[in-house]
């Protein structure tokens, strides 16, 4: 059963390790290369800024965002302040979402987030737990697969398997919580894991 207040104490406390590792950062550092593929890591404190707003929006009944390009166009724009002030977005945005969390609300509803995918309203904040775990490893600061909680990693892969569930072959894949993470999530090679036919699926983009 979903336990949505408990996943926002989870999400309270990745924030706060997020914000702690990110004080630590100067400018230079913050316009370095993040792990992800042309994007610095004052784009991905940017995303992760914008997507508190987002599933801010999302929980108030509003477009997750104004559009594709607009989601892109902002991340962008923001990409390139200084660690200061992308310390403060991170931490207002956050407080934001969880302002918006703390309302009265049927948590039971269905919400809809980006492309029209729909969801229970319970789910977000393990998304935005997802969002903001996953990012702090990708800013390459230290913060590693291994280093996320034993019951996020569980239920990330859970919840990616869903994801792709028209392809079978995906659920047979095994092997160590952490190396399955990190291929769901396409953060790893999938090395470590064993697939029928000793072939790992090839996944689409999440």
């Amino acid at each position: 059963m979903i336990d949505h207040a408990r996943d926002l104490q989870s999400l309270d406390e990745a924030t706060e390790r997020l914000i702690a590792a990110v004080t630590e950062l100067d400018n230079a550092a913050v316009s370095e290369p993040s792990r992800l593929p042309g994007w610095s890591r004052g784009h991905v404190l940017a995303h992760i800024a914008r997507n508190a707003d987002a599933l801010g929006n999302v929980l108030a009944g509003l477009p997750m965002y104004e559009s594709a390009e607009a989601r892109d166009a902002d991340i962008e724009r923001d990409a390139a302040r200084t660690a200061a002030v992308q310390l403060d977005d991170v931490r207002d945005s956050a407080a934001r979402f969880r302002a918006g969390a703390a309302l009265p609300a049927d948590w039971s509803r269905t919400v809809t987030l980006r492309n029209g995918v729909t969801d229970s309203a319970a789910l977000i904040p393990f998304r935005r737990w997802a969002e903001v775990a996953l990012h702090h490893v990708d800013l390459d600061i230290g913060y590693e697969l291994h280093d996320l909680p034993a019951e996020f990693t569980e239920r990330e892969i859970d919840f990616l398997r869903q994801r792709f569930s028209a392809d079978p072959t995906v659920a047979e894949v095994t092997g160590p919580p952490v190396a399955l993470l990190g291929w769901l999530s396409g953060r790893s090679d999938g090395r470590g894991l064993k697939a029928p036919g000793d072939t790992l699926p090839v996944l689409p983009p999440l």
